[in-house]
């Protein structure tokens, strides 16, 4: 096992840019990855064929790759059917999700009777618009649903959330036009991967701590075994000679699971947490199988 303690980069130096970003994330994401992208520059691969990232969130990591390779062959995914026509209808109909997204407001009663709605009578751009909506005006940007798959999240009482940032949709609407995606397992499409593809894994962390529980994504929680899972498929494709990148949390599990790999350890600020002087800065690690 190989450690260390990285902190920023000069990921100008890296990544020149020239003007403002292709697309930014259209969702804000519990745990998401824009504040940690400086740091991250540093263990992407400088060369790879294609990409895969099956935990997309809200995309940071790949919409920073997009915009720096454009030509960029990539396939993302999910196993969460609402989050992935939200990405669907944004390539293929963004005008219709910007029509149905001008028709919200920020008022809790509206937000709860948005929350109660019945998404199937719904058409699949009004429910892309409706998750936006959801996502933009929740509690800390949470995405959790209970047992029967009905978002439960409460409301977040935002004096100006950016609910609708139509410049921004119709970015993501072109960054996406060739990208593939798709309803599925992290491992239908790590299956994919080949020697020589870049794969990112950002899955559900393992809890800090035995009552912290953040897994609830889709109906089906994340748990240890899936972990595994995880991390034997991770081992599979390091196997094939694919670059395999992780990000988790910083507990003994996960330094167990991937001890034969490098461990790199970075801080980001989370503000999840039941106990308020528990959120702030935190180590998470990044894994990789090469250097």
């Amino acid at each position: 096992m190989l450690e260390a303690n990285l902190t920023t980069l000069a990921y100008l130096e890296r990544y020149p840019r020239k003007g403002a970003p292709c697309a930014t994330p259209f969702l804000k994401w519990a745990g998401g990855k824009s504040q940690l992208l400086a740091t991250y520059s540093q263990f992407f691969p400088s060369k790879f064929n294609n990409y895969y990232e099956p935990f997309i969130g809200a995309g940071a990591v790949f919409f920073r790759l997009a915009s720096e390779k454009p030509n960029m062959n990539a396939t993302i995914s999910d196993c969460n059917a609402e989050l992935i026509n939200c990405y669907e209808q944004i390539r293929s109909d963004v005008t219709s999700v910007i029509e149905a997204l001008k028709l919200f407001k920020n008022d809790e009663d509206f937000f709860y009777a948005v929350r109660a709605q019945n998404v199937s009578k719904l058409n699949q751009a009004q429910q892309a618009a409706r998750m936006i909506f959801l996502n933009k005006t929740c509690f800390n940007g949470l995405y959790r649903v209970n047992k029967n798959g009905q978002f439960n999240v409460p409301f977040g009482r935002y004096k100006n959330p950016k609910m609708l940032d139509e410049e921004n949709l119709r970015a993501v609407s072109n960054t996406l036009s060739k990208v593939k995606i798709f309803h599925r397992s992290f491992e239908q499409v790590a299956a994919d991967a080949k020697k020589g593809d870049f794969v990112y894994f950002d899955p559900p962390y393992v809890p800090l701590t035995n009552t912290a529980n953040f897994t609830s994504y889709t109906q089906n929680s994340f748990g240890m075994k899936e972990q595994q899972h995880l991390a034997e498929t991770f081992r599979k494709l390091a196997r094939r000679g694919c670059h395999v990148m992780l990000s988790n949390s910083d507990t003994a599990i996960v330094r167990e699971l991937y001890s034969d790999f490098h461990l790199f350890t970075v801080k980001a600020t989370r503000a999840i947490n039941c106990q308020p002087d528990k959120r702030g800065q935190i180590t998470e690690l990044v894994v990789t199988n090469y250097r």
